[in-house]
């Protein structure tokens, strides 16, 4: 079967305008925007960054750079995932890029889940004010008291009790719900005892973040960040009561929406590691060039080119497993599509690490401090190793899928 990795020729233009906004735009805002950070309130927005972000929101949306996740819905620009998976990667080179055109998780994948299984109440509610950007969303999914890596484990109760749902428990790792304008929760359940299939015990539903009964105990921290005002929230459900309607798909329809939702959004999280690695690889070049030592140009020392070599071989050969995973996703078997993206959820954060870890070393002691963008982009991939499913589940899936070939045994 013929693979085409490439895209159409309106879409390169596309992609050029969004480059070009990422680099001449969004990026020298980069520095000032996230030094705002910690002056005042760290989990509210001072005015300026509020000036900034939704500044840049405004101009990409004026300019119809907005919303290019919908791959498969008629409000979007009808990318196909691979094409879109070029767009995931320019937005990748900074940190602020997903949110200027509307494309950040955890929201893409909420969106998708409103857009294919939510009521029309639901989509006036929710979709609309997230399409435009004005609200943002956190997927509820990962808990403290169990194995979350096996999702089958996740134990928050959820009752059915008269016209509502009643949930206690609590999650954490909830992404973006430290954010002030997070307005709406997705919330993974369990709604089944154990006389059902493990695979139909689970629930999603629809949860207002204002809701009495909800609690934000904390933010997790990542290597000791908060990633204020983001955050990764460790939140209580206490006696927490939701309509009933706001049960997606029925009970016993979780695992089969979580697939239709982490799907896409795990090629994305790569294709961003991929750009998170090119913007790394330029800073380490641009270094090697214009510092020396021991008389020499950075780059003429050592294995430096050696160095540099590899990165860029590690990165192409990981940007062409993502669009294998991509292309695959695009031919409509998302069963066939689900080992290549278990492949690259392994192999692009891992690759991203290694070419950021050789860019710090090349900056020496600035590397590793706040003068460069790249310790907290290497925080942020290893944090990622863990994220839509920790690498042991997704080698064991690669490796699973393997073994079938050979064997009529169950594996």
């Amino acid at each position: 079967m013929d693979m085409n990795f490439g895209m159409r020729e309106e879409n390169r233009a596309l992609l050029q305008r969004v480059a070009d906004m990422i680099r001449d735009i969004v990026m020298p805002l980069e520095e000032e925007y996230h030094g705002e950070i910690g002056q005042g309130d760290r989990w509210l927005y001072t005015d300026r960054q509020a000036e900034i972000l939704e500044g840049l929101k405004a101009q990409a949306k004026a300019a119809g750079l907005w919303n290019f996740w919908l791959t498969d819905s008629e409000k979007g620009f009808g990318l196909s995932t691979v094409e879109y998976a070029y767009f995931a990667e320019e937005m990748g080179k900074t940190p602020l890029g997903a949110e200027v055109f509307n494309c950040s998780a955890p929201d893409t994948g909420n969106m998708e889940v409103f857009e294919r299984y939510g009521t029309p109440a639901m989509k006036e509610q929710w979709l609309a004010p997230l399409l435009e950007g004005e609200i943002r969303s956190a997927y509820l999914m990962t808990e403290p008291e169990v194995a979350s890596s096996d999702a089958t484990n996740i134990a928050m109760s959820c009752v059915r009790h008269g016209d509502d749902y009643v949930l206690n428990g609590e999650k954490y790792w909830a992404s973006g719900a430290g954010d002030p304008r997070c307005k709406v929760y997705i919330v993974m359940v369990r709604t089944g005892g154990d006389e059902v299939s493990k695979h139909q015990r689970h629930s999603m539903i629809v949860v207002d973040a204002a809701t009495p009964g909800i609690e934000i105990l904390r933010p997790m921290k990542v290597f000791g960040h908060d990633d204020a005002p983001h955050g990764h929230m460790h939140i209580r459900f206490s006696d927490v009561r939701v309509p009933a309607e706001n049960l997606l798909l029925g009970e016993g329809r979780g695992f089969e929406i979580a697939q239709g939702r982490l799907g896409p959004g795990r090629i994305h999280h790569c294709m961003r590691s991929v750009g998170q690695a090119e913007a790394a690889l330029e800073l380490m070049c641009k270094r090697s060039l214009q510092k020396e030592a021991f008389g020499k140009p950075l780059a003429m020392l050592g294995a430096n080119f050696d160095i540099i070599a590899e990165c860029r071989m590690e990165i192409e050969m990981a940007r062409l497993l993502c669009l294998k995973a991509a292309w695959m996703m695009d031919q409509g078997d998302a069963r066939a599509a689900a080992p290549w993206i278990s492949q690259i959820k392994v192999v692009a954060p891992r690759m991203a690490l290694k070419v950021i870890d050789e860019a710090m070393q090349m900056h020496g002691g600035q590397g590793i401090s706040q003068d460069t963008p790249l310790a907290m982009a290497w925080t942020w991939q290893r944090a990622l190793r863990f994220a839509d499913g920790p690498d042991a589940v997704h080698r064991r899936q690669v490796a699973r899928t393997e073994l079938r070939k050979h064997t009529q045994q169950k594996i």
